[in-house]
């Protein structure tokens, strides 16, 4: 219905309820069918034309009535009242008497009917029109503010899918009230028995103060049940209406994590990058592109994008030019390869950057195992080659990304990425370039990560396949990883280990379950296979040694490792042999050189 023809409605609807009000009102206050007179017809004429007016005035005919609410009905309240006084007035004036009784009761039947016919509509569309359809009935976890504004909206927005019927909430003082229409049914213990007895297909959780660990005691009592869970949105972006109701995400696996996210420190890390000349290796890997995502908010000069695969560099380039494309961030593409060192030289002298983050490396542990000569071409001489030109050509600051794999290795990846770390300490001891490792555990959602093997075999039906049930890992987001990246760097000494505190490590085998748990199948219907693990594995991942570990925490969750033995010259040995070797010798040596099982020839202490 077009404005026009809502306002021509409206006219004649209000124009039939003031007159009848009126004529009523006599009929009611003198007990007479005799209700035509000329002070009847004087107010009719009066209340009616003020009517109109002061409608316009308060914007009556424009309101959207299927919303109305407290707001409307004060609208409504002041145009009524001021006609009566009008007409108040103009009797006083005209027939110079005023006809208190008749014009109250007059007030009366104008707000009631005036204000039944606008509330009508929102009255039939909040008990039937939202209730009719396919719209899933939900459960509202929190009922505090953000709560109560889910379930305001839902309530409201005819186009929602969603339909609470209750709140969730551990305060007592709320149980049994109602609130909105709504009844707070219980606790967080509660949730398993309000789906079942209310059939309730969706849970909402609206509590934006949550911690991680609280989100993750909520997430396993909704996991019990067989409705989707999914989350609010930022308090601030609903409030702004930069999403609305219609987008509440699933919850996902980085929100059980179990532990809040480190912080930054903005100011040290601008000072270590803004207008600077900032070079990221590997940076189109999941680790490497996210650095150069966070890298960029910082406003260097220049970032070079160093990667040996032109895809995934071209994708990052796109990626990043059109982001930041109101800066003066200028971004370098290169494709090169770590093993040739003439042309890392040639790139470190060809651009002079200022700080290098080293993010380039071969981490998946079954294809190293398999080929032990490429990850010691890659992880060990193409780290080499990338420490010596930064020294060489007069870098700050080298960051090399470890991993918790490097600590007790088992493994070829594991091994040669402790040969890569000694390398590191052994360089800042021979250079002015300040060298650091930052060493942390499992990245969600990176290419070598178990989450998209996960998703994928989900997808697929399943089942998913664990190698371990008391497989353990650490975990933590690429944002994370990529964030305490930078903050090493601005911390920087030279020569130490940087690690973060990862909290507890999460058993895969509940990480597989939770994910199907969020994929809002069951874990019977998915299933889940144990299929033994592979070479080099270890049920159980450190991010130190017990005799490596500093207790002070240098920065808010980030601790340095302790004095390292480093082994170049066994080092530079296997380099110098390697291609000589077979595989199972190579992983042998690595493995036994990288745990310090061998007799030195020449040892180096640096401290850390």
């Amino acid at each position: 219905m077009t404005y026009r023809q809502r306002l021509s409605l409206f006219i004649v609807i209000d124009s039939c309820i003031v007159l009848t009000a009126i004529f009523f009102s006599r009929f009611l206050v003198n007990g007479t069918f005799h209700v035509i007179t000329f002070p009847i017809v004087l107010s009719s004429m009066v209340i009616l034309l003020s009517h109109y007016l002061l409608s316009f005035k308060f914007h009556l005919y424009k309101k959207a009535w299927e919303y109305a609410s407290i707001g409307e009905l004060i609208s409504i309240l002041k145009v009524i009242t001021i006609s009566i006084l009008i007409a108040a007035v103009v009797q006083q004036l005209i027939a110079r008497e005023v006809q208190f009784r008749l014009l109250t009761v007059t007030w009366l039947l104008d707000m009631s009917f005036i204000g039944g016919s606008r509330f009508c509509w929102r009255m039939y569309r909040d008990s039937y029109l939202n209730k009719i359809g396919n719209k899933k009935r939900t459960l509202i976890v929190g009922a505090g503010s953000a709560g109560m504004m889910v379930a305001r909206q839902l309530l409201k927005n005819n186009e929602a899918d969603l339909l609470p019927v209750g709140f969730i909430d551990d305060d007592d003082k709320k149980h049994k009230l109602d609130i909105l229409g709504l009844s707070v049914i219980g606790g967080i213990n509660q949730i398993e028995a309000a789906v079942v007895a209310l059939g309730i297909k969706n849970i909402v959780i609206a509590i934006p103060s949550l911690s991680k660990k609280e989100l993750n005691m909520i997430f396993q009592e909704c996991a019990k049940t067989s409705a989707k869970t999914q989350i609010l949105p930022m308090l601030e972006d609903l409030m702004t209406g930069k999403v609305s109701v219609k987008q509440f995400r699933d919850v996902q696996v980085e929100d059980l994590l179990g532990r809040e996210q480190v912080e930054l420190d903005i100011n040290s890390i601008a000072e270590n990058i803004t207008n600077k000349v900032v070079l990221v290796t590997g940076a189109g890997g999941s680790i490497g592109s996210e650095i150069c995502r966070q890298i960029s908010k910082f406003n260097p000069s220049r970032l070079i994008l160093l990667g040996h695969g032109e895809n995934s560099i071209y994708s990052i380039e796109m990626e990043l030019k059109e982001t930041f494309k109101n800066t003066d961030i200028e971004f370098i593409p290169v494709i090169a390869d770590l093993q040739d060192a003439k042309k890392m030289m040639l790139v470190m002298s060809t651009y002079l950057p200022d700080a290098v983050y080293h993010a380039a490396a071969h981490k998946h542990v079954p294809l190293m195992e398999a080929n032990p000569e490429e990850a010691v071409k890659n992880n060990i001489i193409g780290t080499m080659n990338a420490a010596k030109a930064a020294s060489w050509n007069g870098v700050e600051t080298f960051v090399m990304i470890s991993t918790d794999k490097a600590v007790n290795p088992t493994s070829v990846m594991g091994a040669t990425k402790r040969l890569a770390e000694m390398i590191i300490q052994y360089m800042d001891s021979e250079s002015e370039t300040k060298f650091v490792v930052v060493r942390f555990g499992n990245v969600l959602g990176s290419r070598g990560s178990v989450i998209p093997l996960f998703k994928r075999q989900i997808e697929s039906g399943g089942p998913v396949t664990v190698t371990h049930p008391n497989m353990v890992r650490y975990f933590m987001t690429i944002p994370e990883a990529s964030r305490l990246v930078l903050q090493a760097g601005s911390l920087a000494k030279g020569g130490e280990i940087f690690i973060l505190d990862m909290g507890d490590p999460v058993k895969i085998v509940d990480l597989a379950k939770n994910l199907i748990k969020l994929s809002g199948s069951s874990i019977d219907e998915i299933g889940i296979e144990f299929t033994g693990m592979r070479p080099g594995e270890k049920l159980f991942e450190e991010l130190l040694k017990e005799d490596e570990v500093h207790e002070e925490q240098i920065y808010p969750k980030i601790y340095i490792g302790k004095t390292s033995e480093l082994l170049i010259q066994e080092i530079e040995e296997v380099i110098s042999s390697y291609s000589k070797l077979d595989k199972e010798e190579i992983r042998k040596r690595l493995i036994t050189l990288a745990n310090y099982k061998v007799v030195p020839k020449q040892k180096l202490s640096v401290s850390v």
